[in-house]
């Protein structure tokens, strides 16, 4: 069980307890934290006796702190609870109200031989520590790996490279030889992720067809890269093409994606088409451990091709039931539901091959044997096993969903998100809002604590579909201004746009908009480039940080690339890009969706879209950056003004001899505008709001200068002192 502990702030009273009840019996129960330090792990309580286990885990104040003064909490990470059962027989078949569930985790089975290839990504954007932890992470696997097993390293970077040209025995000569070899990996080129993974299958075929490895033996491939593919096939599309028609589905692909760089969706797909799994490994001090924990996950196959076979007059909505592989330690769970919600018994036929024969038998259960074996744990009945059912439903319906497009997609989404809602489970299709109750008194429960609505004693919690503000129907007219920077300014009674730069120098603040009737200020910082453009006239700037202020509420929101902080007069509360949050309190709404953007609502005035725009961490020039949006701006008053606050009223302009300009592909033409005769160009600037990599062409006239002659007065007028 995974408990993911982020309270952002001391709390007084935090607690983690789990009680376990296993009518099979308990032998062994483990509880860790990756934020667990040794003064914390003496906090871990841990008993267990027969069927029953407890968890206790209580830090006092003074033990979150990270410092002996500090304000901010060590608890943030994982606590990971890990048990397991007596195991009499190889399975565990539960009957109650109408629903089953099915644990198998057979014991005792030698283990198959493995063929295993590591495909490893050397592309220079590897260097430095990743490649290091990566070869930390491949010597402590070969310690692992069995005498029996064979295998083999495939290195791409611009171009592919072998250790050896077929899989070879794990004999203790080859073992040492490929230790010399992983402590030699270095990087160099870009990413020929096409020309390894495709080595590798080619590989892994041939030593079958050839029958190099032993006929009952079970084949992985594991890939690790930590970037997108950009030397020989680089659509991603393409390459899952290629990748699932070699594979032909014979054995699981395992993607890696080592940081934040990667296309992590794409390994997704590729894996979960393959009958395998991605997995993001974490840029941080213990990547090697990661690398490591993933591969002993895998390491010990003991059946291939496993079948759990149901009545199919019986059962409907069974959830996955037929599996690839079954590892040393894992378990395979299967639920589903009676077709008459009467029905007390079920007698289920399994199959698979292991190391020196085939696994076949059946087994049989019916309610009044699961009612005698939880007897005495009454709260495990009601719901349990409906809920379950429903669980592993949403997984695999939101697993299929990612590999699946057009109609299909749209039907698997629906499932999910019914499911979601029906049983209430948080879920990528859901936001779990926060509400403070009126009548909530009790204020002590934190130190340091945040803004009221996102306090953790959470007494009032609301599931619901999340609202899209960001994928309406098109036209949808707005103001916004984005990149470097350009400002796209609306005109809906014209269907078209008018668009203009602002050339301003690294750490000005422009003032972008300003209602002193709704109180509503926004205002933007702008940052440069890592250096400077030696080749360009003009250096780009972007928006390195953005103010939004209501001095109505007395609340202010700072956003740049790293993190999001609300203050509400002199408390504050902060969140980062890697969090997922939907918060609601008196006169907002928040919603960050994960690396990608957030909604901000105030009151009944107008919403902003705050999108990121992150860059390769190591580009010799470029940095993260920030894109503002207003939705609804009709909603402020008439007095709202600034840069882009002032188009918010309606404007009227009107082109007049269209003409060749300096570059063919873009006319010039005059713009009568605010009584003003302005030459214009007719080009395009790019909307970001759905997709924040490529960008969407807006087609608009462009006004020069700094937008002279279009925006009141000039651009320096909206130069402020602060961010508020």
């Amino acid at each position: 069980m995974f408990i993911k502990v982020k309270p952002k702030q001391l709390v007084k009273d935090f607690e983690i307890e789990v009680n376990i009840f296993e009518p099979q019996g308990i032998t062994e129960l483990e509880a860790e934290g990756t934020f667990i330090t040794n003064d914390l792990q003496n906090i871990i309580k841990k008993t267990f006796s027969d069927k029953k286990g407890h968890i206790s885990f209580r830090p006092t104040l003074d033990q979150q702190r990270t410092c002996a003064n500090c304000s901010q909490s060590v608890l943030d990470g994982d606590f990971t609870v890990r048990y397991d059962v007596k195991r009499t027989a190889p399975d565990d078949l539960q009957i109650v109200n109408g629903y089953f569930v099915h644990f198998f985790a057979p014991t005792n089975l030698p283990k198959l031989p493995k063929n295993v290839i590591f495909v490893i990504d050397i592309s220079g954007s590897m260097s430095g520590r990743e490649i290091q932890q990566t070869r930390e992470a491949l010597l402590k696997i070969l310690d692992d790996i069995k005498e029996d097993d064979f295998f083999n390293f495939i290195l791409f970077g611009s171009e592919v490279q072998t250790w050896k040209e077929t899989l070879i025995k794990a004999t203790p000569e080859n073992l040492d030889e490929a230790r010399k070899f992983v402590r030699g990996i270095d990087t160099a080129g870009m990413t020929n992720l096409h020309g390894g993974i495709m080595r590798g299958i080619d590989m892994l075929n041939a030593a079958h067809e050839r029958n190099l490895v032993h006929k009952r033996s079970a084949s992985i491939i594991i890939m690790l890269t930590d970037g997108q593919p950009n030397v020989g096939i680089s659509n991603t599309q393409e390459i899952q093409e290629h990748v699932k028609k070699a594979i032909e589905g014979k054995y699981p692909l395992y993607n890696l994606g080592f940081g934040y760089g990667v296309d992590y969706s794409f390994l997704e797909k590729m894996a979960l088409e393959n009958k395998g799994l991605a997995r993001r490994i974490y840029p941080d001090s213990d990547a090697a451990l990661q690398l490591q924990g993933f591969y002993d996950e895998v390491s010990n196959p003991m059946l291939t091709d496993i079948e759990l076979n149901y009545p199919e007059n019986e059962i409907s909505d069974l959830t996955k039931n037929s599996f690839k592989h079954f590892y040393d330690g894992s378990e395979i769970v299967v639920a589903g539901r009676f077709i008459d919600n009467n029905q007390n018994h079920l007698t289920v036929d399994v199959r698979g091959e292991g190391a020196n024969d085939a696994l076949s038998y059946t087994t049989q259960q019916d309610a009044q044997q699961t009612d005698k074996a939880f007897q005495e744990q009454e709260y495990i009945f009601g719901d349990y096993i409906e809920r379950l059912w429903a669980y592993l439903t949403i997984e695999q319906l939101l697993e299929k969903r990612i590999a699946a497009t057009g109609e299909e997609k749209e039907n698997l989404t629906a499932k999910a998100l019914d499911l979601s809602l029906k049983y209430k489970f948080v879920t990528p299709l859901t936001s779990m809002v926060v509400t403070k109750p009126e009548d909530y008194n009790n204020q002590d429960g934190i130190a340091d604590k945040p803004i009221e609505g996102i306090a953790q004693a959470i007494t009032g919690v609301t599931l619901a579909a999340p609202q899209s503000y960001l994928y309406t129907a098109h036209p949808t007219w707005y103001t916004s201004v984005d990149g470097d920077p350009h400002f796209i300014i609306s005109v809906p009674q014209k269907e078209d746009a008018i668009c203009f730069n602002i050339n301003e120098n690294p750490g000005a603040v422009l003032n972008l908009i300003n209602d002193p009737v709704t109180g509503i200020t926004v205002n933007g910082e702008l940052i440069g480039d890592k250096r400077a453009n030696s080749d360009a006239k003009i250096q780009n700037t972007y928006f390195g940080k953005l103010g939004i202020a209501n001095k109505h509420l007395d609340l202010k929101l700072t956003v740049t690339p790293e993190k999001i902080t609300i203050q509400n007069g002199n408390e504050k509360t902060g969140f980062t890009w890697l969090d997922s949050v939907t918060l609601q309190q008196e006169g907002l709404t928040l919603i960050i969706n994960r690396k990608k953007n957030l909604v901000l609502s105030m009151g009944s005035s107008a919403s902003f879209v705050i999108v990121l725009h992150q860059v390769w961490k190591k580009h010799p020039l470029h940095q993260d950056f920030l894109g503002l949006y207003t939705l609804e701006s009709d909603k402020l008053s008439e007095q709202t003004h600034g840069l882009l606050g002032q188009f918010f009223h309606p404007i009227d302009f009107t082109i007049l001899e269209i003409h060749p300009g300096s570059d063919p592909k873009k006319p010039d033409a005059t713009m009568i505008v605010k009584n003003n005769e302005l030459t214009v160009t007719r080009g395009w600037q790019k909307d970001y709001r759905r997709d924040p990599k490529h960008g969407v062409d807006i087609p608009c006239w462009f006004v020069h200068n700094n937008g002279a002659g279009l925006i009141d007065g000039v651009h320096t007028d909206y130069i402020v002192s602060s961010l508020f």
